[in-house]
């Protein structure tokens, strides 16, 4: 067992008796599944948009040559500029080297997991340059040193109270402040820092093919300050956020705010294609597209698992998980939690390290069930434990033991070979410590089924 998986397991074992952090998710998710069914009550054929939205995803993986091009040709004649960054480093160094050029000091950035995958805040504040969120949730994270909990909500494993005592510690308001009053003081601290920043970053939602634009998504405005009031505006997408066509949008846009927050659609919804041109009044002077790879071609070339990269962040899955729910998001030790972190991870950061996570589920389908692009996310995790077993990344007793199970069930005379006595021993000595510490362990009868039926038409009074 590697250290990420150990970690897992002891993280997990601690997060499950957490009463306290069990009551906060209770709480918030319960928000949660009310309002995304009130949100998805309201399209008029959910399944139909569900499987639209899946064969638009294929199109474009079956197509990425051709449309991330198409998407940098039609963002380049705007006066844009777009970067390719193949993994984390690259696409450190490229940012720095905006950075350095244009001499910034301190930059703004709205709530964005691209750049958590690439560990931006860390490796600039490396190199002396102040970097600050301006996502509500992702700002009070970042004042506690943490990362995201969630893909979408990024605090949703702190209380109102936990966030008034933090404010409170650290800017001396009220200790039982109101949600409302904590939003108040929090636009008070940031809107002075985006007139001083020197850049801004973000992320995308989407990279529009056709017209060479990305969209972005939000409920704060943050998003539209971030772009607006610097000079120079840097958006980090992967490369997989790409749609073919801004029409396309019709359908995103609804499917991604029903399925991620239960609304209609998110406040505010941001189409940007360039830096400001000659007759535009506002705007940054310069923009940046990196597209970010990082291990996504390694999951586009599984063709079994591909699918993966049809998600849109709307955190859906994460929501419906039950491991999710018990264990939080910080048991994953990755950017993507929950199911579809627990398939794309592995082929992002290494089997090796991360296939526990694909046996991290219980395979109840709900993930399935509730994506809005419809990804076969269970099967998906089934698959990568395949994949496990091919490269030969599980342990020589998991082997032996699975190459033994599968022996004697292939043979009814191997199976019924030992009696239930010694079945149960073998359970009790080898099974206990890793399978029995929370569970009953089962009782195996002493004689199969199998051996009892057959007893059963041999017995002479089974004509009478």
């Amino acid at each position: 067992m590697g250290d990420t998986a150990a970690k897992f397991l002891t993280d997990s074992e601690e997060k499950v008796f957490d009463r306290d952090h069990r009551r906060i998710i209770n709480f918030n998710m319960g928000r949660y599944h009310t309002s995304v069914a009130r949100g998805t009550a309201r399209l008029a054929n959910i399944e139909a948009a569900k499987r639209k939205g899946h064969v638009i995803k294929w199109r474009v993986m079956e197509n990425l040559d051709k449309f991330l091009p198409e998407f940098e040709a039609n963002f380049q004649r705007r006066g844009g500029k777009v970067i390719w960054a193949n993994d984390v480093h690259e696409a450190q160094q490229e940012i720095l080297a905006i950075l350095q050029r244009i001499g910034a000091k301190r930059i703004v950035k709205s709530k964005t997991m691209a750049t958590e995958e690439i560990h931006l805040n860390e490796f600039l504040q490396e190199n002396n340059i102040e970097s600050l969120e301006t996502d509500l949730g992702e700002y009070i994270v970042q004042l506690l040193g943490q990362k995201p909990y969630h893909i979408v909500t990024p605090a949703m494993h702190l209380s109102k109270e936990d966030i008034a005592k933090l404010f409170h510690e650290k800017f001396g308001t009220p200790i039982d402040s109101t949600p409302e009053q904590l939003t108040a003081k929090a636009r008070e601290l940031l809107r002075e820092k985006y007139l001083q920043a020197d850049a801004g970053i973000t992320g995308a939602n989407f990279l529009i093919a056709d017209s060479g634009s990305i969209a972005v998504s939000e409920n704060e405005g943050n998003t539209r300050l971030t772009t607006t009031f610097p000079k120079v505006h840097i958006a980090v997408v992967g490369i997989e956020k790409i749609i073919p066509t801004i029409a396309d949008l019709d359908l995103f846009w609804p499917m991604l705010a029903t399925h991620g927050t239960g609304q209609n659609l998110t406040v505010y919804n941001t189409i940007l294609t360039g830096p400001r041109q000659p007759t535009e009044t506002d705007g940054p002077e310069e923009m940046y597209v990196i597209l970010l790879d990082n291990g996504r071609t390694d999951l586009l070339a599984q063709k079994d698992q591909r699918q993966g990269l049809y998600c849109i962040r709307c955190g859906a899955c994460l929501n419906a998980c039950p491991v999710y729910q018990n264990v939080g998001g910080y048991t994953y030790s990755t950017t993507y939690s929950g199911p579809i972190g627990s398939v794309i991870t592995p082929h992002m950061r290494g089997m090796e390290e991360f296939k526990h996570l694909s046996y991290a589920s219980s395979l109840c389908g709900r993930c399935t069930e509730v994506c809005p692009v419809k990804i076969d996310i269970h099967k998906m995790l089934l698959l990568n434990r395949r994949d496990a077993v091919k490269e030969g990344v599980v342990s020589k007793p998991e082997q032996w033991g699975w190459t033994a199970w599968k022996k004697a069930m292939m043979s009814r005379k191997l199976t019924d070979f030992f009696g239930g006595k010694v079945k149960n021993f073998m359970l009790r000595t080898f099974f206990k410590k890793s399978w029995g510490k929370y569970r009953a362990m089962p009782e195996v009868a002493e004689k199969s089924f199998a051996q009892r039926w057959k007893e059963e038409q041999e017995s002479p009074d089974k004509d009478k």
